[in-house]
């Protein structure tokens, strides 16, 4: 009999219908993109979910529309493993306090996602915002997923000093550029972004996405990807320290390297040296605490 796996949250998952024609960045004529321009539903992850002991998932906007937020509410309403959901809406305009306060009557919307790497002005998060906006983002007690590259980073970092009363996370560990080697000039800005950032008690960091910016077989998970993920594993440990770290899997962009139980030994593989107590925070009780999900044998945040 195989052996029980242990309890997992999912901290980072999409679902999408490309034929709702707001998913911009997923074109089916980019040849790289080819294998995941289709629909993607519950009933697609659920299989790995019972397989991989994943009790619950965080569902994450993946269109810049606030239509696809709704869709995306509509889904966990009648899909229990979806404990919470991030979705979008334009931090810019005054009228998404209004879109807040009506998604704030869901309980399972837990956050919001801007979506900043797609944006052309990396100093956007800086200086765009309306401070309604994040005024009210605050007292409604939801979340901030930051979607950034390096380069997103000191203007994020200024974004944060504005509101330190805003609980962050940092998606794909900023998405360290590690196809160009970390002799490119993405590494040092990385490096000292991210150390910023950890210096704010209110920051978290998501251990997802990683095997995507890998480069040849380490994109396929197995040795080569634990070799390549190992630097960013030891800085994120370092910075965050194993109680503000999260995992999730960013499926199904994930398929693009490698599949779900890839994605997990290999992040079971960097997480082994830690007690088990650190590694069920990384793998589940962050994620409960941070969203605000609910566990049987959680305390309520």
């Amino acid at each position: 009999m195989a052996p029980t796996p242990p309890r997992r949250i999912d901290a980072h998952q999409h679902f999408w219908h490309p034929a709702r024609g707001d998913y911009h960045w997923l074109r089916p004529d980019v040849a790289a993109l080819a294998p995941i321009c289709r629909d993607f539903d519950p009933a697609d992850l659920q299989p790995l979910l019972s397989a991989h002991g994943v009790v619950q998932t965080v569902l994450v906007q993946a269109a810049d529309s606030e239509a696809e937020t709704d869709f995306l509410l509509s889904l966990a309403e009648t899909h229990p493993f979806i404990g919470g959901v991030v979705g979008w809406v334009d931090l810019g305009r005054i009228e998404s306090v209004a879109t807040l306060e009506r998604w704030a009557r869901h309980p399972k919307l837990k956050g919001v996602r801007p979506m900043l790497q797609d944006l052309p002005d990396a100093d956007w998060i800086a200086r765009a915002p309306h401070p309604e906006v994040m005024r009210t983002l605050v007292r409604l007690g939801l979340r901030f997923d930051a979607l950034v590259q390096p380069w997103h980073l000191q203007p994020l970092l200024r974004f944060l000093h504005d509101w330190p009363e805003l609980p962050v996370v940092i998606d794909h560990a900023a998405k360290p550029q590690l196809a160009q080697g970390w002799s490119g000039d993405w590494a040092a800005a990385w490096r000292s972004g991210l150390a910023a950032l950890a210096a704010l008690p209110g920051v978290q960091c998501k251990l997802s996405g990683l095997l995507t910016e890998a480069a040849g077989p380490a994109r396929t998970g197995g040795p080569p990807g634990v070799a390549a993920l190992q630097p960013v594993w030891d800085t994120l440990l370092a910075l965050f320290g194993p109680q503000r770290l999260l995992w999730g899997s960013d499926w199904p962009v994930l398929n693009l390297a490698a599949d779900y139980a890839r994605w997990i030994d290999v992040s079971e593989t960097l997480v082994q040296p830690l007690t088990e107590a650190e590694r069920d925070a990384i793998r589940c009780t962050n994620a409960a605490r941070f969203y605000g999900l609910l566990l049987a044998d959680t305390p309520t945040p």
